[in-house]
């Protein structure tokens, strides 16, 4: 029948190590040859476990850096104030949250080669390995013969020397060291590792305490065996004998058994009490947590609400304001029309006549007739000009390269009866008669053309629409005799028509 593990297992601590046999990282003595620099931690100095960098380029264990950050109220990175005290800037400050985990680094650490540190035990390999080895069946298949462990000296330098703090369960095989605020940490956490060892710890005992008893009660019963009957017989007498005269040693033995069960029964009581209270007192933790947690979000929900609150009223003036901007600037253009209007008035109103006599005056004389010979300008429009100052209203309009029968031959002269603000108190239709001039610049032959208003013709009737169809004289003077070297009718690119129409007719 194969032996059973748990009967021979020793009583008292578990030699296996938990996951915190190395917290701050591992002893450079397991390494087979010496880690380089960039293995090691800046706080612990031993080889990196779960190494992290941090702002400053430098590197610390997981739990290095966590308990550095937890007991200094002003961490700053120990390598930067070795290497150049005076330019510790922001970035040589430690924290959490800014570090992150060197991958690269755990991966090459992860195929160092390393051997077993516990004492009489030939096992090597990686790194990577080491753990499963120490922690796990490796250990325990590697090690079933007795092995002492790692001496105190050498445990001790696996923390930083300001770590000395034990768990409470460390009599029952947690091996955990760091500072009193890391193992009441680490007890608040690890209550079911601990009940663990606590069961295991339990079952060896009543293991053992079975043992012992059933060794009581077989040296009771067991005799040797004997040659011949009458030797039987005697033991026999002799056993009863014993019995008779040692009639309570079988009870003791079940009273011992007995002390131990109630043993055991107090033990497991007291850890359950334990339990129950750090329990409760979690609990009370938590729902203060979610208390101030409730505060906080509704606190927050009415912040926001009046956020989106003042937000929509910001944006309601918002569009209040561009709605008046965009009113302004209509407002703005039409002001900006009608001032062009006035201004455009204005200048008509100062070259306006109102003695029935206009002079024309029209430049860039050569650059219109082109543009009127190739079709882009055909006419030229005056400004208006009146008879009286409440009389009628007229203009001009000459076609540069000619209309009807004077086309491409002559200069075409007309004047045009416009709708005026008096039309109402004039006589109509228009009679009065019209004369055409041509002026030289010289002053000495200027070209006269006069006639009178037809009084059947449209053209003079009381105007309708904003003007009438214009009338005079298509064939008013030749093109061919502008550029006359005797007069001057075109001078400086510039010609002057005059137009009189008489008023007492």
């Amino acid at each position: 029948m194969a032996e059973n593990p748990t009967d021979s297992a020793p009583v008292g601590p578990c030699l296996t190590p938990d996951e915190n046999e190395f917290p701050f990282g591992y002893p450079i003595s397991i390494c087979q040859k010496t880690p380089e620099p960039k293995y090691l931690c800046c706080g612990c100095h031993n080889v990196l476990k779960k190494a992290q960098q941090t702002l400053c380029g430098h590197r610390y264990c997981a739990a290095c850096l966590s308990w550095i950050v937890r007991i200094s109220k002003n961490p700053i990175c120990s390598r930067c104030k070795e290497e150049n005290p005076q330019a510790v800037g922001d970035e040589s400050f430690l924290s959490e949250e800014k570090a992150f985990i060197d991958a690269a680094i755990n991966k090459e650490i992860s195929e160092l080669s390393v051997h077993c540190v516990i004492s009489g035990c030939g096992w090597t390999g990686l790194m990577k390995n080491f753990e499963t080895h120490v922690c796990g069946g490796i250990f325990l298949k590697d090690h079933k013969q007795t092995v002492t462990e790692i001496s105190t000296e050498e445990k001790d330098d696996l923390v930083p020397a300001e770590v000395q703090g034990r768990c409470s369960f460390a009599d029952i095989g947690c091996s955990f060291k760091g500072s009193q605020e890391m193992v009441k940490e680490h007890e608040a956490s690890s209550l079911r590792d601990h009940v663990r060892l606590l069961l295991q710890f339990v079952s060896q005992v009543k293991a053992q305490s079975d043992a012992n008893r059933e060794k009581r009660i077989s040296g009771l019963s067991c005799t040797k065996p004997s040659m011949n009957p009458l030797e039987g017989n005697l033991s026999d007498l002799q056993l009863q004998g014993a019995v008779e005269v040692n009639g309570d040693l079988e009870a003791d033995c079940f009273h011992a058994a007995s002390s131990d069960s109630e043993e055991e029964l107090a033990l497991q009581r007291f850890m359950k009490e334990k339990l129950l209270a750090e329990l409760e007192e979690k609990l009370h933790v938590f729902e203060n947590i979610v208390t101030v947690l409730n505060k906080e979000v509704e606190a927050s929900h009415l912040a926001i609400a009046a956020s989106v609150h003042q937000s929509g009223l910001t944006q309601d003036l918002i569009l209040g304001l561009e709605q008046r901007v965009m009113d302004l600037q209509q407002t703005l253009a039409q002001k900006d029309l009608a001032l062009t209007k006035l201004e455009q008035s204005l200048h008509l109103l100062e070259e306006a006549s109102y003695d029935g006599v206009y002079l024309w005056k029209i430049t860039n004389f050569t650059r219109r007739c082109h543009e009127s010979a190739c079709g882009r300008m055909v006419s030229l429009f005056s400004p208006a000009f009146y008879t009286a100052r409440y009389g009628y209203k007229l203009c001009l309009r000459i076609y540069l390269n000619g209309d009807g029968t004077g086309k491409g031959t002559h200069l075409s002269l007309f004047i045009v009866v416009m709708k005026g603000e008096y039309d109402a108190l004039l006589e109509w239709p228009f009679r009065n008669k019209v004369t055409f001039m041509l002026l030289d610049q010289n002053n000495r032959e200027h070209v006269t053309d006069s006639f009178h208003p037809d009084p059947t013709s449209g053209s003079f009737q009381r105007p309708q629409g904003e003007s009438n169809i214009a009338s005079g004289r298509p064939m008013f003077f030749p093109l061919n005799k502008l550029q006359s070297p005797k007069h001057a009718y075109v001078k400086e690119d510039t010609v002057f028509l005059k137009c009189v129409v008489e008023t007492n007719s």
